[in-house]
């Protein structure tokens, strides 16, 4: 099956590894044609553990031999792990799904989860400004960037074009000039809105991003793999004030978020994040390359491949990262398909 459209959306990701997010399209052109063609709303979610097709003797429908395609492909790109839940169940796993790696900017969609959560709560206001929360930066910031809104950050057209902890030499190169636009007024794939969003989080709630984590998301979901603090760290440079949030979580408990996200929020009667707001933080506020969008640090792919096309206003969610990392979620089916890499080795 032929791959171009995704490989023009992962061309459209400014990430500072194009090779391996590039090549992985594959897996998921492969697994699009193992997918059954009949979908049966289920609310079934894991426990303890994920359920399995084995647990009560189904096939899952899903093709073996196409499978073992997108295992072979996987087998190609040296991947690490990847797997594939549908309906709440996990039809396929390849790799070690166990073990905890650094998402890259994935991560920054899972923030995107816990400002939900904040946000519904009342403890974050999106409309409040840099100036208004007292944010700054080394050096300052001018009156105009200070009008920025914590919506801008979370959109990533704040307009603060500052350095950036955890910024690749390629995001540096093409980072815009201080004060060439209005918050609000250009989208640019920015490390500083999203390490800001961070240090705004924490000031706000009183707990930093990795204790929301944990009691917010690891906890309610019933992570398997996450140990806190371990999987988590600041990453500081002298560029800037506000630091990195590097998460290491497993593909297993990645695909937990990623259900979520399918559910509109819920997990087994508890509602853990408005559907409002994860209708409202995946829609598209910005046109990127190859006819997709982009929201509340979540990419919003309208075609992933030919046969892989949703009707209406249903569109796939991505979160992808440098590397090879990603979660794909098919909300109109039901599917979650997560990929990850270990990058220290790369």
């Amino acid at each position: 099956m032929q791959a171009l459209p995704a490989m023009r959306l992962t061309q459209a990701l400014p990430l500072g590894t194009f090779g391996l997010a590039r090549l992985a399209a594959g897996v998921l052109a492969a697994l699009c044609i193992a997918a059954p063609t009949l979908v049966v709303a289920q609310q079934v979610f894991p426990g303890a553990s994920w359920h399995t097709p084995a647990d009560n003797g189904q096939p899952s429908g899903w093709s073996a031999d196409k499978l073992k395609l997108a295992d072979d492909y996987a087998d190609s790109l040296r991947s690490d792990a990847y797997l594939v839940v549908h309906r709440g169940v996990l039809v396929h796993a390849y790799g070690d799904t166990r073990r905890p790696m650094n998402l890259a900017s994935v991560r920054k969609s899972v923030m995107s989860v816990l400002y939900g959560i904040q946000a519904d709560r009342g403890v974050i206001d999106l409309n409040q400004t840099l100036g208004t929360l007292d944010i700054t930066d080394k050096g300052g910031l001018s009156e105009r960037e200070r009008t920025a809104t914590v919506r801008q950050l979370l959109q990533s057209r704040s307009g603060v074009y500052h350095e950036a902890a955890y910024e690749t030499p390629e995001a540096k190169k093409r980072r815009p000039e201080r004060g060439s636009h209005d918050p609000g007024a250009f989208w640019y794939y920015n490390n500083w809105d999203f390490n800001t969003l961070g240090t705004i989080f924490q000031r706000r709630t009183g707990q930093d991003v990795f204790q929301a984590l944990k009691t917010d998301l690891a906890e309610p979901l019933q992570f398997e793999d996450f140990r806190y603090p371990q999987d988590t760290k600041f990453e500081y440079e002298r560029s800037s004030e506000h630091p990195a949030y590097l998460m290491y979580l497993s593909a297993r408990d990645l695909a937990r978020v990623g259900l979520l996200v399918s559910r509109d929020g819920q997990w087994n009667g508890r509602q853990v994040v408005s559907t409002a707001w994860l209708r409202e933080s995946t829609k598209s506020y910005s046109a990127v390359l190859g006819g997709n969008g982009y929201g509340y640090m979540w990419w919003l792919p309208f075609v992933a491949f030919p046969a892989w096309r949703l009707p209406g206003n249903h569109p796939l969610v991505l979160a992808d990262g440098a590397g090879g990392q990603f979660m794909l979620i098919d909300r109109t089916r039901d599917i979650v398909v997560v990929h990850r890499v270990d990058n220290s080795r790369l």
